[in-house]
Protein backbone atom coordinates (compact mmCIF):
# COMPACT_ATOMS: atom_id res chain seq x y z
CA UNK A 1 0.00 0.00 0.00
CA UNK A 2 1.44 3.42 -0.77
CA UNK A 3 1.98 6.35 1.52
CA UNK A 4 -0.82 7.78 1.58
CA UNK A 5 -0.15 10.64 3.95
CA UNK A 6 2.42 11.68 0.99
CA UNK A 7 -0.44 13.02 -1.75
CA UNK A 8 -1.11 16.18 -2.29
CA UNK A 9 -3.66 17.75 0.01
CA UNK A 10 -6.59 19.27 -2.33
CA UNK A 11 -9.12 20.26 0.43
CA UNK A 12 -8.68 22.88 3.00
CA UNK A 13 -10.46 21.87 6.70
CA UNK A 14 -13.02 23.94 7.68
CA UNK A 15 -14.77 24.88 11.10
CA UNK A 16 -18.98 24.19 10.96
CA UNK A 17 -19.43 26.70 13.73
CA UNK A 18 -17.95 29.56 11.22
CA UNK A 19 -20.15 27.69 8.09
CA UNK A 20 -23.35 29.71 7.62
CA UNK A 21 -26.05 26.46 6.79
CA UNK A 22 -23.87 23.63 7.63
CA UNK A 23 -26.27 21.31 8.74
CA UNK A 24 -28.76 22.49 5.82
CA UNK A 25 -25.90 21.58 3.31
CA UNK A 26 -25.27 18.09 4.55
CA UNK A 27 -28.14 16.83 6.20
CA UNK A 28 -29.60 15.55 2.84
CA UNK A 29 -26.84 12.83 2.96
CA UNK A 30 -28.48 9.26 3.90
CA UNK A 31 -25.54 8.55 5.98
CA UNK A 32 -25.90 11.91 8.28
CA UNK A 33 -26.43 11.77 11.66
CA UNK A 34 -26.52 14.19 14.45
CA UNK A 35 -22.90 13.75 14.75
CA UNK A 36 -22.10 15.15 11.25
CA UNK A 37 -24.27 18.42 12.91
CA UNK A 38 -22.50 21.60 14.00
CA UNK A 39 -24.13 21.34 17.42
CA UNK A 40 -22.09 18.32 18.17
CA UNK A 41 -19.02 20.16 17.30
CA UNK A 42 -19.92 22.60 19.26
CA UNK A 43 -20.62 20.30 22.03
CA UNK A 44 -16.88 18.61 21.53
CA UNK A 45 -15.10 22.07 21.38
CA UNK A 46 -17.02 23.76 24.46
CA UNK A 47 -15.82 20.75 26.80
CA UNK A 48 -12.15 20.25 25.50
CA UNK A 49 -10.93 22.61 23.64
CA UNK A 50 -10.90 20.30 20.45
CA UNK A 51 -9.51 22.06 17.60
CA UNK A 52 -12.11 21.33 14.18
CA UNK A 53 -10.50 20.51 11.25
CA UNK A 54 -13.22 18.86 8.92
CA UNK A 55 -12.95 18.15 5.27
CA UNK A 56 -15.73 18.88 2.77
CA UNK A 57 -15.95 18.74 -1.13
CA UNK A 58 -18.68 20.12 -3.00
CA UNK A 59 -17.07 20.08 -6.40
CA UNK A 60 -18.23 18.67 -9.44
CA UNK A 61 -21.99 19.01 -9.02
CA UNK A 62 -22.12 15.63 -7.01
CA UNK A 63 -23.36 15.53 -3.61
CA UNK A 64 -20.95 16.78 -0.89
CA UNK A 65 -18.58 14.58 0.66
CA UNK A 66 -17.53 15.38 4.11
CA UNK A 67 -14.80 13.78 7.12
CA UNK A 68 -15.17 15.55 10.41
CA UNK A 69 -12.25 15.89 12.56
CA UNK A 70 -10.80 17.47 15.69
CA UNK A 71 -7.56 18.28 16.27
CA UNK A 72 -7.09 16.77 20.30
CA UNK A 73 -3.48 17.43 21.71
CA UNK A 74 -2.90 16.21 24.60
CA UNK A 75 0.51 15.85 26.81
CA UNK A 76 -0.51 12.11 27.65
CA UNK A 77 -1.32 11.65 23.66
CA UNK A 78 0.14 13.33 21.34
CA UNK A 79 -1.14 15.76 18.67
CA UNK A 80 -4.07 13.78 16.91
CA UNK A 81 -6.95 13.73 14.30
CA UNK A 82 -9.76 11.91 15.47
CA UNK A 83 -13.24 11.59 13.65
CA UNK A 84 -14.53 12.13 16.41
CA UNK A 85 -14.05 12.13 19.83
CA UNK A 86 -16.73 10.10 22.27
CA UNK A 87 -18.03 9.50 19.13
CA UNK A 88 -19.01 5.93 18.62
CA UNK A 89 -19.68 5.57 15.12
CA UNK A 90 -19.48 8.78 12.62
CA UNK A 91 -18.17 7.32 9.23
CA UNK A 92 -17.06 9.88 6.40
CA UNK A 93 -20.28 11.00 3.62
CA UNK A 94 -19.47 10.08 0.42
CA UNK A 95 -21.42 9.08 -2.82
CA UNK A 96 -18.68 7.02 -4.19
CA UNK A 97 -15.87 5.16 -3.34
CA UNK A 98 -13.65 7.38 -4.95
CA UNK A 99 -14.98 10.60 -3.20
CA UNK A 100 -14.51 8.76 -0.08
CA UNK A 101 -11.13 7.50 -0.40
CA UNK A 102 -10.11 11.31 -1.40
CA UNK A 103 -11.22 12.07 2.03
CA UNK A 104 -8.71 9.95 3.83
CA UNK A 105 -5.92 10.22 1.90
CA UNK A 106 -6.23 14.33 2.94
CA UNK A 107 -6.76 13.42 6.32
CA UNK A 108 -3.51 11.73 5.99
CA UNK A 109 -2.37 14.72 4.35
CA UNK A 110 -3.37 17.28 6.69
CA UNK A 111 -2.06 15.04 9.70
CA UNK A 112 1.51 14.90 8.17
CA UNK A 113 1.62 18.82 7.84
CA UNK A 114 -0.08 19.41 11.39
CA UNK A 115 2.59 17.11 12.64
CA UNK A 116 -0.49 14.98 14.15
CA UNK A 117 0.56 11.46 15.23
CA UNK A 118 -2.01 9.66 14.60
CA UNK A 119 -5.61 9.91 12.67
CA UNK A 120 -8.26 7.70 14.15
CA UNK A 121 -11.48 7.51 11.74
CA UNK A 122 -14.26 5.78 13.91
CA UNK A 123 -16.23 4.34 10.09
CA UNK A 124 -15.71 3.75 6.73
CA UNK A 125 -12.98 0.92 7.04
CA UNK A 126 -14.61 -0.10 3.39
CA UNK A 127 -13.07 2.67 1.92
CA UNK A 128 -9.12 0.98 2.18
CA UNK A 129 -9.60 -2.84 1.23
CA UNK A 130 -6.60 -4.73 3.10
CA UNK A 131 -6.40 -1.93 6.08
CA UNK A 132 -6.43 -4.02 9.51
CA UNK A 133 -9.07 -2.28 11.98
CA UNK A 134 -7.59 -0.78 14.55
CA UNK A 135 -10.56 -1.77 16.95
CA UNK A 136 -14.03 -3.29 16.03
CA UNK A 137 -17.21 -3.17 17.70
CA UNK A 138 -20.88 -4.24 17.29
CA UNK A 139 -23.08 -1.80 16.49
CA UNK A 140 -26.90 -2.49 16.44
CA UNK A 141 -29.95 -0.43 15.18
CA UNK A 142 -33.31 -0.85 15.62
CA UNK A 143 -36.27 0.08 12.61
CA UNK A 144 -39.15 2.61 14.08
CA UNK A 145 -41.38 1.88 11.75
CA UNK A 146 -44.62 -0.46 11.51
CA UNK A 147 -46.66 1.13 14.21
CA UNK A 148 -46.67 1.26 18.08
CA UNK A 149 -48.26 -2.17 18.28
CA UNK A 150 -45.38 -3.22 15.60
CA UNK A 151 -42.60 -2.89 17.66
CA UNK A 152 -43.37 -4.10 21.08
CA UNK A 153 -44.04 -7.48 19.20
CA UNK A 154 -40.87 -7.65 17.87
CA UNK A 155 -39.03 -6.94 21.04
CA UNK A 156 -37.76 -10.27 22.96
CA UNK A 157 -40.33 -11.64 25.28
CA UNK A 158 -38.32 -10.92 28.27
CA UNK A 159 -37.98 -7.65 27.37
CA UNK A 160 -42.06 -7.32 26.83
CA UNK A 161 -41.98 -8.84 30.19
CA UNK A 162 -39.63 -5.98 31.98
CA UNK A 163 -41.74 -3.13 31.05
CA UNK A 164 -45.19 -4.65 31.87
CA UNK A 165 -43.53 -5.32 35.43
CA UNK A 166 -42.54 -1.46 35.77
CA UNK A 167 -45.93 -0.50 34.55
CA UNK A 168 -47.65 -2.48 36.92
CA UNK A 169 -45.24 -1.38 39.50
CA UNK A 170 -45.79 2.24 39.76
CA UNK A 171 -42.86 2.99 38.29
CA UNK A 172 -43.41 6.43 36.36
CA UNK A 173 -41.50 7.87 33.30
CA UNK A 174 -41.05 11.51 31.78
CA UNK A 175 -39.52 13.28 28.43
CA UNK A 176 -37.92 16.24 28.83
CA UNK A 177 -35.46 18.74 27.09
CA UNK A 178 -34.70 20.50 30.41
CA UNK A 179 -31.68 21.04 32.04
CA UNK A 180 -33.62 19.60 35.51
CA UNK A 181 -33.50 16.17 33.60
CA UNK A 182 -29.88 16.40 32.89
CA UNK A 183 -28.75 17.12 36.34
CA UNK A 184 -30.96 14.16 37.43
CA UNK A 185 -29.42 11.68 34.50
CA UNK A 186 -25.72 13.21 35.83
CA UNK A 187 -26.45 11.45 39.47
CA UNK A 188 -27.35 8.54 38.23
CA UNK A 189 -24.65 8.59 35.43
CA UNK A 190 -21.75 8.59 38.79
CA UNK A 191 -23.65 5.69 40.12
CA UNK A 192 -23.02 4.21 37.10
CA UNK A 193 -19.61 4.40 35.95
CA UNK A 194 -18.51 3.86 39.44
CA UNK A 195 -20.41 0.39 39.30
CA UNK A 196 -18.56 0.36 36.17
CA UNK A 197 -14.92 1.13 37.57
CA UNK A 198 -15.03 4.53 34.80
CA UNK A 199 -14.76 7.75 35.93
CA UNK A 200 -17.94 10.22 34.71
CA UNK A 201 -17.28 12.52 32.36
CA UNK A 202 -17.43 16.30 33.26
CA UNK A 203 -20.66 17.75 34.15
CA UNK A 204 -20.09 20.81 31.75
CA UNK A 205 -19.84 17.80 28.78
CA UNK A 206 -23.53 17.21 29.55
CA UNK A 207 -24.21 20.98 30.29
CA UNK A 208 -22.80 21.64 27.00
CA UNK A 209 -25.17 18.90 25.45
CA UNK A 210 -28.42 20.34 26.88
CA UNK A 211 -27.53 23.75 25.91
CA UNK A 212 -26.35 23.05 21.96
CA UNK A 213 -28.42 19.69 21.15
CA UNK A 214 -31.53 19.77 23.55
CA UNK A 215 -32.83 22.71 23.84
CA UNK A 216 -32.25 23.45 20.47
CA UNK A 217 -34.88 20.30 19.96
CA UNK A 218 -32.32 17.85 19.17
CA UNK A 219 -32.48 15.71 21.68
CA UNK A 220 -34.21 14.38 25.12
CA UNK A 221 -33.81 12.45 28.28
CA UNK A 222 -35.67 10.18 29.71
CA UNK A 223 -36.31 9.30 33.24
CA UNK A 224 -37.99 6.55 35.22
CA UNK A 225 -38.89 7.28 38.72
CA UNK A 226 -40.20 5.51 41.66
CA UNK A 227 -41.87 6.79 45.03
CA UNK A 228 -40.55 10.17 43.49
CA UNK A 229 -36.95 8.86 43.41
CA UNK A 230 -35.10 8.56 40.06
CA UNK A 231 -33.97 5.63 39.42
CA UNK A 232 -32.53 5.21 35.64
CA UNK A 233 -32.30 7.83 33.24
CA UNK A 234 -31.09 7.90 29.02
CA UNK A 235 -29.92 10.77 26.77
CA UNK A 236 -31.13 10.06 23.20
CA UNK A 237 -30.16 12.51 20.50
CA UNK A 238 -32.27 13.28 17.07
CA UNK A 239 -31.47 14.56 13.56
CA UNK A 240 -33.62 14.32 11.11
CA UNK A 241 -34.99 10.39 10.78
CA UNK A 242 -31.94 8.90 12.83
CA UNK A 243 -31.87 9.09 16.61
CA UNK A 244 -29.35 7.75 18.76
CA UNK A 245 -29.32 6.15 22.23
CA UNK A 246 -26.09 8.13 23.65
CA UNK A 247 -25.83 7.88 27.25
CA UNK A 248 -27.58 5.52 30.25
CA UNK A 249 -27.61 5.32 33.66
CA UNK A 250 -29.53 3.91 36.72
CA UNK A 251 -29.39 3.14 40.38
CA UNK A 252 -28.68 -0.11 40.36
CA UNK A 253 -30.65 -0.50 44.23
CA UNK A 254 -33.66 -0.02 41.84
CA UNK A 255 -32.85 -2.75 39.14
CA UNK A 256 -35.64 -4.82 39.90
CA UNK A 257 -38.12 -2.52 38.93
CA UNK A 258 -37.22 -2.51 35.39
CA UNK A 259 -37.06 1.40 35.21
CA UNK A 260 -34.03 0.92 32.44
CA UNK A 261 -36.46 -0.88 30.27
CA UNK A 262 -39.57 1.69 30.04
CA UNK A 263 -37.10 4.38 30.07
CA UNK A 264 -36.17 2.87 26.28
CA UNK A 265 -39.52 1.60 25.51
CA UNK A 266 -40.82 5.33 26.35
CA UNK A 267 -37.92 7.10 24.67
CA UNK A 268 -38.58 4.59 20.94
CA UNK A 269 -42.33 5.82 21.03
CA UNK A 270 -41.50 8.98 21.99
CA UNK A 271 -38.67 9.29 19.13
CA UNK A 272 -41.20 7.44 16.19
CA UNK A 273 -44.21 9.93 17.03
CA UNK A 274 -41.51 12.36 16.56
CA UNK A 275 -40.56 11.46 13.44
CA UNK A 276 -37.59 9.09 13.80
CA UNK A 277 -37.49 5.46 11.89
CA UNK A 278 -34.33 4.50 13.15
CA UNK A 279 -32.68 4.46 16.84
CA UNK A 280 -28.82 3.58 16.51
CA UNK A 281 -27.90 1.94 20.23
CA UNK A 282 -24.26 2.51 19.81
CA UNK A 283 -21.27 0.40 20.00
CA UNK A 284 -20.77 -2.38 22.40
CA UNK A 285 -17.49 -4.02 23.38
CA UNK A 286 -16.90 -7.28 21.07
CA UNK A 287 -16.22 -9.24 25.04
CA UNK A 288 -19.49 -7.54 26.55
CA UNK A 289 -21.78 -10.53 25.84
CA UNK A 290 -24.06 -9.12 28.29
CA UNK A 291 -25.16 -6.11 26.60
CA UNK A 292 -24.77 -7.43 23.37
CA UNK A 293 -28.24 -9.52 24.02
CA UNK A 294 -29.81 -6.73 25.99
CA UNK A 295 -29.79 -4.57 23.04
CA UNK A 296 -30.82 -7.86 20.54
CA UNK A 297 -33.40 -7.84 23.26
CA UNK A 298 -34.92 -5.08 21.38
CA UNK A 299 -35.24 -6.08 17.96
CA UNK A 300 -31.86 -3.91 17.05
CA UNK A 301 -30.17 -5.71 13.66
CA UNK A 302 -26.22 -6.27 14.48
CA UNK A 303 -23.37 -4.88 12.46
CA UNK A 304 -20.14 -4.78 13.16
CA UNK A 305 -18.33 -1.17 13.29
CA UNK A 306 -14.50 -0.88 12.69
CA UNK A 307 -11.82 1.98 13.25
CA UNK A 308 -9.21 2.61 11.67
CA UNK A 309 -5.98 4.45 12.96
CA UNK A 310 -2.85 5.28 10.97
CA UNK A 311 0.46 6.04 12.74
CA UNK A 312 2.29 8.97 10.35
CA UNK A 313 5.36 8.44 11.58
CA UNK A 314 5.51 4.79 10.72
CA UNK A 315 3.28 5.38 7.82
CA UNK A 316 1.29 2.36 8.36
CA UNK A 317 -2.10 1.02 9.95
CA UNK A 318 -1.79 0.12 13.28
CA UNK A 319 -4.36 -2.10 15.93
CA UNK A 320 -5.33 -1.83 18.97
CA UNK A 321 -6.35 -3.71 22.15
CA UNK A 322 -10.08 -2.67 23.46
CA UNK A 323 -9.27 -0.89 27.11
CA UNK A 324 -12.80 -0.84 28.19
CA UNK A 325 -11.77 -3.55 30.84
CA UNK A 326 -8.71 -3.39 33.25
CA UNK A 327 -7.15 -2.88 36.08
CA UNK A 328 -7.93 1.16 35.76
CA UNK A 329 -11.33 -0.29 36.74
CA UNK A 330 -11.08 -2.00 40.13
CA UNK A 331 -9.14 1.41 41.00
CA UNK A 332 -12.59 3.75 40.32
CA UNK A 333 -14.73 1.25 41.59
CA UNK A 334 -12.91 2.18 45.25
CA UNK A 335 -12.94 6.24 45.03
CA UNK A 336 -15.08 8.30 46.23
CA UNK A 337 -17.57 9.76 43.85
CA UNK A 338 -15.70 13.65 44.41
CA UNK A 339 -12.32 12.01 43.69
CA UNK A 340 -13.48 10.16 40.64
CA UNK A 341 -15.56 13.25 39.24
CA UNK A 342 -12.33 15.52 39.75
CA UNK A 343 -10.50 13.23 37.62
CA UNK A 344 -12.54 12.25 35.46
CA UNK A 345 -12.54 16.03 34.58
CA UNK A 346 -8.86 15.87 33.90
CA UNK A 347 -8.49 12.91 32.33
CA UNK A 348 -11.54 12.54 29.54
CA UNK A 349 -9.60 15.45 27.25
CA UNK A 350 -6.70 12.72 26.91
CA UNK A 351 -8.94 9.82 26.40
CA UNK A 352 -10.90 11.55 23.43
Amino acid sequence: MPAMEECAARLQPVNPLDFPNWDALIQAHPGFSIFHSAAWAKVLSATYGFVPAYLLSRGGGSAPALLPLMETQSWLRGLRGISLPFTDDCPPLYSSPAAGRELVENAFALGRERRWKFVEIRGGHELIPGAPASLSFYGHRISLEGGEASLFDRLDGSVRRAIRKAEKSGVTVSVSEGLEAVKTFYQLQCKTRKKHGLPPQPFRFFKNIWEHLLSNHMGVVVVAGFNGRPVAASVYFKAGRQSVYKYGASDEAFQHWRGANLVMWTAMKHLAAAGATTLNLGRTSLANEGLRRFKLGWGAREFVINYMKYDLNRRAFITETDEATGWHNRVFRTLPTAASRAIGAVLYRHWA
